[in-house]
């Protein structure tokens, strides 16, 4: 199989590496010349458009950072949909709109005859670079199973949830799920360090009860050790949470942790911390 990448970011090079470390026949393209080169030198055909990575593939992967991304490389000049015949099929692993994966699903059917998935992902870099992510597809079952075998090698669970948007819909619920756990989190070892109780011994206390989460187990070190240069930066959180407040908005759905979750995130934008993670609210609103 003749697998396209395009969007070679924090998430998408280690996936994209993944790939050929697997075997499969890879052609990026990307933007960001010092990483598309990397990924070019580590086996990787290097293409000069979408376009051009849509004629040399079977199956086009994007991983870009929101809706218009996607929409762009998809159906501006020189974008995928300009190189790609019937029967090919295109995974958009980023996390965008489910409205809009829906929008790009049926463009791409009624004009080319082509087959699509939205596939986001989580668990950040690190489950990137290790191959350990958790992938939430939406589509059809046929084409899910097409693809199940590279889906194993990019993660360590891929799940169809359901048509296309539902991926997306589901990786709505996670981001709000980690972006409240992560507050919640950062808020309890403030509370710990201002009443000068050490926060670690409080992880280590609370960590086997029910405050223990994956994101506890993640995010603590980096908490811990002032570290917090981004494996995934406060704007993309605002991005992901302003979907899913958009989504609730449309059907009818209360959300007011995640907008709670959503004005740390712009407190902590206002600060001039967007390229920065979320952890940062340790030491920031505190």
């Amino acid at each position: 199989m003749k697998v396209g990448f395009i969007g070679l970011g924090i998430m998408g090079k280690p996936m994209a590496m993944n790939l050929l470390k697997a075997g499969y026949e890879l052609t990026v393209f990307d933007f960001n010349q010092a990483v598309f080169a990397e990924v070019a030198a580590a086996g990787a055909k290097e293409a000069a458009s979408g376009q051009k990575v849509a004629e040399q593939t079977d199956v086009v992967i994007t991983m870009l950072p929101n809706s218009p991304n996607v929409s762009s490389a998809l159906f501006a000049d020189n974008g995928i949909a300009a190189g790609l015949t019937a029967g090919q099929t295109v995974i958009d692993m980023s996390s965008i709109s489910p409205v809009a994966s829906k929008q790009f699903a049926q463009r791409l059917q009624d004009d080319y005859q082509v087959d699509f998935l939205d596939a986001p992902v989580s668990g950040g870099e690190p489950g990137a670079i290790d191959g350990s992510i958790a992938i939430m597809v939406g589509g059809q079952q046929r084409v899910f199973d097409k693809f199940k075998e590279l889906f194993d090698v990019l993660g360590g669970s891929a799940t169809l949830v359901g048509g296309v948007g539902a991926g997306n819909i589901t990786k709505l619920a996670n981001q709000m799920i980690v972006a409240i756990n992560i507050a919640a989190v950062s808020e309890a070892y403030s509370l710990a360090k201002k009443a000068n109780v050490d926060p670690e011994s409080v992880y280590h206390a609370i960590r086997g009860g029910l405050a223990g989460s994956a994101v506890m187990e993640q995010k603590s070190a980096k908490i811990l050790a002032g570290d917090f240069e981004p494996g995934f930066r406060v704007e993309l959180h605002i991005k992901d949470l302003q979907n899913a407040l958009d989504t609730g908005h449309e059907i009818t759905v209360s959300t007011p942790f995640t907008a709670l979750a959503m004005e740390v995130m712009q407190s902590l934008k206002a600060y001039g911390l967007e390229k920065k993670t979320i952890v940062r609210l340790l030491i920031t609103m505190k």
